[in-house]
């Protein structure tokens, strides 16, 4: 274990944004602009929804209707996790709502990242695991917003507004507003990543040699851009974060280990081989800065951004890049072992 965590800091991906982080910790001038920054994300999010694509092209229906169902289901299930663990400290409704979206959603870079690691130890994984990362963004925003409907319905229930508190016209409550639907589902994270994912199916293999040269060839180092860029990113978020307490940061640490664990273990009783496995414990386990986000700023506007974003890329960002996707790897060897 020691020397995959080892082998996983020395990598050039870890090591460029351990790179930002300190930049950003000291306050030095290195900066990206932010169209550079936008522009790197989109790149990532079309090579992953092109590669996921071509894969699923080559799987038949019945081979990835499992996969998809234990998506679906953890995207469902890890709200009400870390919403469960977030009572335990006693934190508000709102912002319990907005870190159960952030982190029931997935974060794409870490995904990213997960695949090079694996890549680096010669593991390979499910091509069709890709497109999981599309079915992982929205159901836990949606999720989400219902228990915020159900958590404000209990909390007002004495009172005599309730009805219109609960009118589906109601940006804070409802989870039917029509801002909120088209982020969740038509987000440009979502909008990208199912574009790119269907064309790359309808393509299929050949699309490989228009692609290669720019969204496959060149993706490790557009990777390694884009995690400097959000090294600096998470070190100015770090210090929002310990304004909140230590219990706050430990969420930051148990959340990613509990929910990759579960991903893990759904992975594995779906019949994954270990690259699988793992790749779905990092899709459980990590947190959204893109897609979640951008639906709470709509949908639960009274929720602290530098909480549930600075959480995410402040604490648990770094710790799955570190140490997250390692111990999910040595997880799932172990249960493929078994």
């Amino acid at each position: 274990m020691y020397e995959i965590i080892l082998q996983n800091l020395l990598s050039p991906v870890v090591l460029f944004f351990l790179l930002g982080l300190i930049a950003a910790l000291v306050k030095s001038d290195l900066k990206f602009p932010k169209a550079l920054s936008e522009t790197l994300s989109i790149f990532l999010l079309v090579a992953i929804g092109l590669k996921g694509g071509i894969e699923l092209s080559k799987y038949s229906f019945q081979e990835v209707i499992s996969p998809v169902i234990a998506t679906l289901f953890l995207g469902s299930l890890l709200p009400i996790v870390a919403l469960l663990l977030l009572k335990t400290i006693k934190l508000d409704t709102k912002n319990a709502i907005g870190l159960a979206a952030t982190y029931g959603s997935v974060s794409i870079v870490t995904y990213g990242a997960a695949i090079s690691f694996l890549d680096h130890v010669g593991t390979s994984f499910e091509g069709f695991m890709n497109a999981m990362v599309v079915l992982m963004e929205s159901p836990a925003i949606i999720i989400s917003l219902i228990l915020l409907k159900v958590l404000d319905s209990k909390e007002n229930r004495s009172e005599t507004y309730i009805p219109q508190r609960l009118a589906f016209s109601s940006p804070a409550t409802s989870f039917l507003d029509k801002d909120v639907l088209k982020e969740a589902f038509f987000g440009k994270s979502i909008i990208l990543l199912l574009g790119a994912l269907l064309i790359g199916l309808v393509a299929g293999d050949n699309a490989i040699p228009v692609i290669q040269p720019l969204f496959i060839d060149l993706y490790s180092s557009v990777l390694i851009l884009f995690l400097l860029s959000m090294g600096i990113t998470a070190g100015e978020r770090l210090p929002e974060v310990k304004k909140h307490g230590p219990k706050l940061l430990l969420f930051g640490i148990v959340m990613p280990i509990v929910g990759g664990t579960l991903g893990v273990l759904v992975g594995s009783m779906i019949g994954l081989s270990i690259g699988g496995m793992t790749l779905m414990g990092v899709l459980a386990g990590s947190a959204s800065y893109i897609a979640a986000p951008a639906a709470l700023r709509t949908s639960v506007p009274e929720a602290n951004p530098s909480i549930y974003l600075g959480l995410a890329l402040g604490i648990t960002f770094p710790f799955n890049l570190i140490f997250g996707i390692p111990l999910f790897y040595q997880f799932a060897s172990w249960l493929g072992t078994l």
